[in-house]
C-alpha cells in the first residue's frame, strides 16, 4: 500500500506572512476576486489585503456576500462577479466559510454548471490560482482539498473535494485572529481539536499525517484555554493558528471520521456552526469509539500531557475522553438545548440525519461498526444528554 500526501504548494507561517506574500501574489494574476464577509472590512482587515494588492499594482473585486456557512445560492453569485469583473485568480479571507466559498466558487468559474453535480466526485482537472487568508484557527480549510457547502434544497451539507480545491498559497498570519470573540476561539479551536482526533482515530491515518495530528493535538490542550480568556496574546494565537494548519494537514491526508459525520446535518437543519456542532458530539462519539481506538486515544493522552507516558491504554485513553470533556465545559461550548435547538424537532430529524451522515461516507473511517442505526442511537444519545439532564 502507498500512502499520499498532499499539502499547498506553499505555505508562509508568522506575523509578517501577508507581506511576505506580496511577491508572489503577482505571479497568481493581474486581478483578484477577494472572498470574504462584512465582518472583514468592519474590523479593517479586508483593508490590510486590498492595501497590499495596491501596493504591487493588483487589481481586486470584493465579494463580501459570505454571510454564515456557505450555501450554493452564495457560491453562483460569487462566480458571476468574478466573470463580470473578468477577475483571473482568488484570494478568501476569512474563517473556513470563506475559504470553503473560495473553492467552490472556483469549481463553477472553471467546470460551470449546478454545484451539486460535483459533490461525491473529485475535482481534479485544471484549476484557478487560489490564496488562503484564515482569520481563524480552527477549519484548516487553506491546507485541505475539501470544501463544505449547503444545498438549499435538499437541506444537506454537500462535500466537495479533490486536488483542484487544493489553495496554492496559505497565508497563516497570527494577527489576523486577534480580534476574533471568545465564543469563535472556542468553536474554531474545538472543530481543530476534532480534525486532529479524527485524523489520528481514521482508518486511512498514515505515518506523516499522525505527526501532523499529535502536534496540533498538543498544541491546543496548551493553548486553547488561554487563548480563549486572552485573545490578545498573540503567541497563543499562533500556537492555535499553527495548530488547526496542522490538524487540517492531517485529516486531508487521512480523512475524518463519524463526528463530521454526524456533525454536517445537525449544521444543515438547524443552522449550528460547523464547530460547535462537532464539539456538541465530541464526548458521544469518543465514547463509542474509545474500544476500538484505545491505543490511539491512549497516545494522544500522553503526547497532549494528560497521562503518564507507559500508562495502562484503557486508563489513558479515558484520562484522555475526561479531558476533552473538561475542556468543553470551561471554554463554554453549548448543548443542544443551550443553543436553542428544539428538542421534538431534533428527535423526529434523526432518521434524515442519520442517513444523510452515512452518505457522507465519513462515518466509514471510524475504526469501529458504524451502521445507520448505531448513528441513530448516538443521536438520542446527545439528545437524552442535552434535554434529560
Amino acid at each position: 500500500m502507498v500512502d499520499t500526501f498532499i499539502m499547498p504548494e506553499k505555505i508562509l507561517c508568522g506575523e509578517e506572512a501577508l507581506y511576505e506574500a506580496a511577491n508572489i501574489l503577482t505571479r497568481m494574476g493581474k486581478r483578484a476576486l477577494i472572498v470574504t464577509d462584512s465582518v472583514m472590512e468592519r474590523l479593517g482587515k479586508r483593508k490590510t489585503v486590498t492595501d497590499l494588492l495596491e501596493k504591487v499594482k493588483i487589481g481586486y473585486t470584493v465579494f463580501s456576500d459570505i454571510t454564515g456557512e456557505p450555501d450554493d445560492g452564495m457560491i453562483e453569485l460569487g462566480a458571476v462577479v468574478y466573470k463580470e469583473n473578468q477577475c483571473d485568480f482568488l484570494v478568501a479571507l476569512g474563517g473556513g466559510s470563506a475559504i470553503d466559498a473560495m473553492k467552490a466558487i472556483a469549481i463553477l468559474v472553471r467546470y460551470e454548471g449546478n454545484l451539486g453535480d460535483y459533490a461525491g466526485r473529485t475535482v481534479e482537472e485544471t484549476r484557478i490560482p487560489m490564496v488562503a487568508i484564515p482569520t481563524t484557527a480552527g477549519t484548516g480549510s487553506e491546507a485541505t482539498q475539501f470544501a463544505i457547502i449547503t444545498n438549499r434544497k435538499t437541506k444537506v451539507k454537500m462535500v466537495l473535494k479533490g486536488s483542484a480545491l487544493m489553495p496554492d498559497l496559505a497565508v497563516i498570519d497570527p494577527r489576523f485572529a486577534v480580534t476574533t470573540p471568545p465564543t469563535v476561539t472556542a468553536a474554531t479551536g474545538i472543530d481543530a481539536l476534532t480534525h486532529a482526533i479524527e485524523a489520528y482515530t481514521s482508518r486511512k491515518a498514515q505515518p506523516l499525517s499522525d505527526i501532523f495530528a499529535l502536534s496540533a493535538s498538543r498544541r491546543i490542550f496548551s493553548n486553547l484555554r488561554h487563548t480563549w480568556a486572552s485573545g490578545e496574546d498573540l503567541n497563543g494565537r499562533k500556537e492555535m493558528a499553527l495548530a488547526a494548519l496542522e490538524a487540517g494537514i492531517a485529516f486531508n491526508n487521512s480523512s475524518v471520521t463519524v463526528i463530521h459525520g454526524m456533525s454536517r446535518p445537525i449544521g444543515a437543519l438547524f443552522h449550528v456552526p460547523h464547530g460547535i456542532s462537532n464539539a456538541m458530539l465530541l464526548k458521544v462519539c469518543l465514547e463509542y469509539i474509545a474500544d476500538g481506538a484505545q491505543e490511539r486515544l491512549a497516545k494522544l493522552s500522553e503526547v497532549c500531557g494528560i497521562s503518564e507516558k507507559g500508562e495502562i491504554p484503557e486508563v489513558a485513553s479515558r484520562k484522555f475522553l475526561l479531558a476533552v470533556e473538561m475542556l468543553l465545559k470551561e471554554i463554554q461550548i453549548p448543548t443542544l438545548k443551550e443553543y436553542g435547538i428544539d428538542g421534538d424537532a431534533f428527535l423526529e430529524s434523526i432518521p434524515k440525519m442519520a442517513m444523510d451522515a452515512e452518505a457522507s461516507q465519513s462515518p466509514t473511517n471510524t475504526r469501529k461498526l458504524i451502521t445507520v442505526e448505531i448513528i441513530e442511537e448516538l443521536y438520542r444519545k446527545l439528545w437524552k444528554q442535552s434535554f434529560l439532564k
